[in-house]
């Protein structure tokens, strides 16, 4: 169980990054500077290869994501936003949060007693 989430864990985050990188970047410089400006070339790569990085990796996500989804015991629309929740930026780290909160709170064996925190 901890290897399935800590696999999710890190294709999640880099799904995420690159989605944000793709999107929030790559997409605006494309589209809204001027064409055949340096900006713009550099969307153009962005869009392009990160684009194709980001399509495969995905699916190396969705792979993690299912094989956690099935040894967690998540039912299957927990499991479905969990997966589309990749293709949205910023929202995938949500449920990145979220996945890994309930798969330490319902297998609580498999991960240790929860960390304690000193009030002081």
């Amino acid at each position: 169980m901890t290897g399935a989430l800590t696999r999710y864990r890190i294709m999640a985050t880099i799904v995420g990054v690159l989605l944000i990188v793709l999107i929030l970047v790559g997409v605006p410089l494309k589209y809204l500077l001027e064409e055949g400006s340096s900006g713009q070339d550099l969307g153009e790569f962005i869009t392009t290869y990160l684009g194709v990085a980001h399509g495969w990796l995905y699916m190396i996500f969705l792979l993690t994501a299912f094989v956690l989804s099935r040894k967690a015991g998540w039912e299957l629309g927990f499991t479905i936003v969990t997966l589309l929740c990749g293709t949205i930026p910023v929202l995938s780290f949500w449920a990145e949060h979220r996945a890994t909160r309930r798969t330490r709170a319902e297998h609580p064996e498999a991960f240790g007693p929860a960390p304690t925190t000193a009030v002081g």
